[in-house]
């Protein structure tokens, strides 16, 4: 007969374990023994750092932040490291060059984020709650855009959880209750809109391509993004395609609409809907999306607070890419233009996600795009394209 084997007791653990907890200190810096030198010392060399985090930092605040450390062990030269691992260049865009390790980082670290959020997103931290509107009704167009120029659109947020510490910091085991807790909360989800959870390491290869999966970018290895891939990163797709949640890959969670007829009416309807089903089942978990009272939603990088979202549009496009004053027609209109695989074709998608509420957002992108179309429209036929270049904001 089988028998249940006793609980292991350690007697000497058992009786100083409440002497090993009180000698655990208050200020988590504190455990630590770094053998760095002063903050003078430690500086990096930001001479050639093209990134936000590179044009923002002084000596001064690098020496505030110095000795801080939030308490799932996250200090300052965590949270520049992207910056100081890819610099960037003075002639491409300028990327943001820094990241939460967690959300507690946002607080701790604020004299630096908050500079750094105002810088990027163009718009003043205060003391007021962010807005936020998921009213899909209240976007005016979206679903006429001319599909001769507007071939697809792509609507992706991002959301963290409560009480994880953020990808670049983030333990396995974490990384594994995240991937559980998504399990449990999508499943929820499916009672409206079936869908299969794949877990990436048992993807093919014919399925990698469909989701258009890349191995991840050397400096998501370098900063701990992608630490021990593909362990507990996972993809959930919708049966009719019509949604795509990522989970634990830049961030804890990634929902993606994409509509292949640039309905951006119906991209935003849908992401607007499961995100807001998801946050419930969360809720129901005690595991809530993270808010912070000024910044509004936030992951990792702070080039997503506020609202998480980015809105992509692709056009055809032959002749404005080429206009002498493009770049400060988009800086103008709030949106930027990335290049694609084929040559004209050219992703248009807002900058900021802080500032302006979800659906100011998708009705600017909107709106740029028809008087993007416009343009091209005019310079098709030689025509001048000033009179319709919007005012300076």
């Amino acid at each position: 007969m089988w028998k249940v084997k006793p609980t292991i007791a350690f007697p000497i653990e058992t009786r100083y374990r409440p002497i090993l907890e009180s000698l655990v200190p208050s200020d988590p810096m504190s455990q630590f023994h770094l053998r760095r030198g002063s903050p003078e010392e430690e500086f990096p060399d930001l001479r050639r750092n093209s990134t936000w985090m590179g044009q923002i930092l002084t000596p001064a605040m690098y020496s505030r932040q110095f000795n801080r450390c939030t308490h799932s062990g996250v200090i300052f030269d965590d949270v520049i490291r992207p910056g100081i691992e890819e610099p960037g260049n003075s002639s491409g865009a300028v990327s943001i060059g820094c990241v939460a390790g967690d959300s507690q980082s946002y607080i701790l670290f604020c004299d630096f984020f908050d500079r750094v959020i105002e810088a990027y997103h163009g718009h003043k931290i205060t003391k007021e709650t962010p807005k936020s509107d998921f009213n899909y009704d209240n976007l005016k167009g979206g679903d006429d855009l001319d599909r001769s120029y507007a071939v697809r659109c792509e609507v992706s947020v991002l959301r963290g959880i409560e009480d994880f510490c953020f990808p670049t910091h983030c333990s396995r085991g974490e990384r594994r209750q995240l991937l559980l807790l998504a399990r449990r909360a999508l499943q929820r989800l499916e009672e409206d809109l079936p869908g299969d959870l794949l877990l990436l390491e048992e993807l093919s290869q014919q399925q990698q391509m469909e989701l258009n999966m890349n191995p991840p970018p050397s400096l998501h290895l370098r900063i701990g993004v992608a630490r021990d891939w593909p362990d507990a990163r996972a993809v959930w797709v919708s049966k009719d395609g019509s949604l795509v949640v990522w989970i634990n890959m830049e961030d804890h969670l990634k929902l993606v609409s994409v509509c292949h007829n640039a309905n951006v009416a119906g991209a935003f309807k849908s992401i607007c809907i499961n995100l807001q089903k998801l946050k419930e089942s969360y809720r129901e978990l005690r595991h809530q999306f993270i808010w912070k009272k000024q910044l509004g939603w936030v992951t990792s990088s702070p080039a997503d607070v506020g609202t998480g979202l980015r809105i992509s549009i692709y056009l055809k496009l032959q002749h404005l890419p080429h206009h002498r004053r493009l770049q400060d027609i988009l800086r103008r209109l709030g949106i930027c233009m990335d290049k694609t695989e084929i040559l004209t074709l050219h992703r248009v998608s807002n900058v900021a996600t802080f500032g302006l509420s979800e659906v100011e957002l998708t009705q600017l992108v909107v709106d740029g795009v028809k008087l993007l179309i416009a343009m091209e429209k005019k310079l098709e036929i030689d025509q001048d394209i000033d009179e319709l270049v919007p005012t300076q904001k």
